[in-house]
């Protein structure tokens, strides 16, 4: 073989073997995506009650494409998916009904969880029902079970998450303020009503944020990504009072999941 052919035989040679390998690195990196396995659990805003378009298949539960959870999942391909929010859910239901996907294998889990618990849907009945004192009255009981009783509730379907599924990233995903304040709205609640709603759903975040802390879950405030898009603000991404569909009261829209909650869990995922 003449002497000059030989470097270029060699080049080939590595040309080979650099592609070689860089196949096998894709692969391995394609193995480990595929395996990826996510699940979501929770209540009506993660289940996606407001946004519509439900699955019929989940029943009460509301499921919807438009949640965030399936809009995360049909934009990363994970090779499993396991969605088991439900609406109305609290952390006795999570624990009871909504763990099985949950294994060793599990990559991430993402919750809202906790505002049931505290009575969220029985503090606006009694809001838009009632007058100003019961309402702050109501809002100050819901507060009350937050400080006493929530955190002990959060604790055991945290630790049941992290005990099914041990290498989880687990993200905890906390709740809109409602109100725009001084905004919009000419009728309806009372600013003092508004502004202690508000207050009421800070005081539930810090709650939840500090025990997701403690377990060394990664806690996503939501009340920034909707600054600007509360009731009252003239472009809600909430609903508000809706009495031909009360269920979807004070729940994120479709714009609500995929402009508000999408971004803020993508950012933690």
């Amino acid at each position: 073989m003449p002497l000059g052919r030989l470097p270029r035989l060699a080049a080939w040679t590595s040309s080979l073997l650099l592609a070689a390998g860089a196949v096998l690195f894709g692969a391995g990196q394609a193995g480990a995506a595929a395996d990826f396995g996510y699940v979501a659990l929770g209540d009506s805003y993660s289940s996606g009650v407001g946004a519509g378009n439900y699955d019929s298949s989940s029943g009460a539960c509301k499921r919807t494409n438009r949640a965030y959870p399936a809009l995360w999942a049909a934009a990363n391909s994970p090779q499993s998916f396991a969605f088991t929010a439900c609406s109305g859910a609290r952390t006795g239901d999570v624990l009871s009904g909504q763990l099985g996907p949950l294994n060793s294998g599990t990559d991430l889990v993402s919750i809202t969880v906790g505002g049931n618990d505290a009575g969220f849907s029985d503090v606006m009945t009694t809001c838009v029902l009632q007058s100003e004192s019961t309402c702050v009255n109501r809002i100050n009981q819901a507060k009350a079970y937050v400080d006493a009783t929530l955190p002990g509730q959060l604790d055991q379907v945290y630790d049941a998450i992290r005990g099914r599924a041990p290498s989880a990233r687990v993200v905890v995903l906390g709740y809109p303020r409602f109100y725009k304040l001084n905004g919009t709205c000419v009728a309806g609640l009372t600013e003092g009503e508004r502004s202690a709603i508000n207050g009421a759903a800070d005081h539930l975040n810090a709650a939840i944020s500090k025990r997701a802390t403690a377990h060394g879950f990664t806690f996503a405030p939501i009340a920034g990504a909707f600054t600007g898009h509360e009731i009252c603000s003239g472009d809600a991404w909430l609903h508000s009072v809706n009495w031909l569909n009360i269920v979807e009261s004070y729940h994120p829209t479709a714009a609500g999941q995929s402009g508000g909650y999408l971004p803020v869990f993508r950012s933690k995922a």
